[in-house]
């Protein structure tokens, strides 16, 4: 019996097929605990994240801060991570439920996260008068920190961010400033806000 001949693959068709064998292969490492391929696939995927929830939400402010949660939650899942659909199929309804999620919370709340207040802007304006002694050392307290977490990035993710937070300014005068590409300036800044939330996560759960 003769086997039935299947159409060979086209170029697009390859290159789909291999970067969802290299992103297997990476979420197997990183179940393993493997910190550079989590990396290495946070690189890969963030800006496509990145798009998909500024579509979603229309808001290119806090699509940063949920493609962080994302791939939270990609690192979290990986030991049980199973390839029976496309990576990024997976990847990408992680990302639609949490915009989803957000959408719901504003619905009940309209009112931007503490986490996204805090580790984007760096203060929050507040009426002294109207908030207790206490929620004001508070306040001060977290102030405090995020400075010191800021002061221990490294020179180029401490420079973008401070462009970036006091400045306002746009990625690409940020990159003429540090010689360098607007795409490696966001990833500078996605790294210098991981690291962030990860020096205030103790204040930011608290």
């Amino acid at each position: 019996m003769n086997s039935i001949a299947h159409p060979p693959e086209s170029k697009d068709e390859e290159e789909k097929r291999q970067a969802n064998q290299r992103d297997i292969e990476l979420m197997t490492k990183v179940s393993q605990g493997d910190v550079g391929a989590f990396q290495v696939l946070v690189e890969t995927h963030q800006f496509a994240v990145i798009g998909t929830v500024t579509k979603m939400l229309g808001s290119a402010f806090e699509a940063e801060d949920i493609a962080q949660r994302v791939f939270l939650r990609v690192w979290k899942a990986a030991p049980r991570y199973q390839p029976t659909a496309q990576f990024n199929t997976w990847l990408f309804t992680i990302t639609r439920n949490l915009v989803y999620n957000e959408t719901r919370r504003r619905q009940r709340k309209p009112t931007v996260s503490v986490e996204a207040r805090e580790l984007y802007n760096y203060h929050v304006v507040t009426d002294s008068h109207a908030v207790c002694p206490a929620s004001y050392a508070q306040h001060s307290e977290f102030e405090a920190a995020v400075e010191t977490a800021i002061e221990a990035l490294p020179d180029r993710q401490r420079t973008a961010l401070l462009l970036r937070r006091n400045e306002e300014m746009p990625y690409l005068e940020i990159g003429r400033r540090l010689s360098t590409t607007e795409p490696a300036v966001k990833k500078l800044l996605f790294r210098a806000r991981t690291n962030l939330k990860s020096s205030l996560r103790h204040h930011l759960n608290s």
